[in-house]
C-alpha cells in the first residue's frame, strides 16, 4: 500500500506532536529484562552451535569416525551424520 506525500507529511506531523508531548520523567516503560535474556541466550546458542560445527569438522579432519563423534555427542551415529553431514566435509 503506497501512501501519498500528503499522508506521509500528516503522519510526520502527528509523530512530532506526540514526541513533543512525551515526558521521559513520567513515561512508563515495560520491563524487558526477560526479553533481553532471551536475546542474549539465543546469541550464545548460535555461537555454541558454530563452535560445535567447527569441532565436529576438526574431528572429521583428524580422521575421527561418525561413531566416535556420535559417542562424544551422546547421540546415535545416524543422528550425528544427519545433523552435521551437510555442514561438514566428510
Amino acid at each position: 500500500m503506497r501512501h501519498t506525500d500528503e499522508e506521509i507529511d500528516e503522519a510526520a506531523r502527528r509523530f512530532e506532536q506526540l514526541a513533543k508531548n512525551l515526558d521521559p520523567a513520567t513515561a512508563e516503560a515495560a520491563d524487558t529484562d526477560d526479553l533481553r535474556e532471551v536475546a542474549v541466550t539465543s546469541d550464545a546458542v548460535r555461537a555454541d552451535e558454530a563452535r560445535l560445527r567447527e569441532a565436529v569438522e576438526f574431528a572429521r579432519e583428524q580422521g575421527r569416525s561418525w561413531n566416535q563423534i556420535a559417542l562424544a555427542l551422546g547421540v546415535s551415529r545416524q543422528a550425528a551424520r544427519q545433523r552435521f553431514t551437510e555442514r561438514v566435509r566428510s
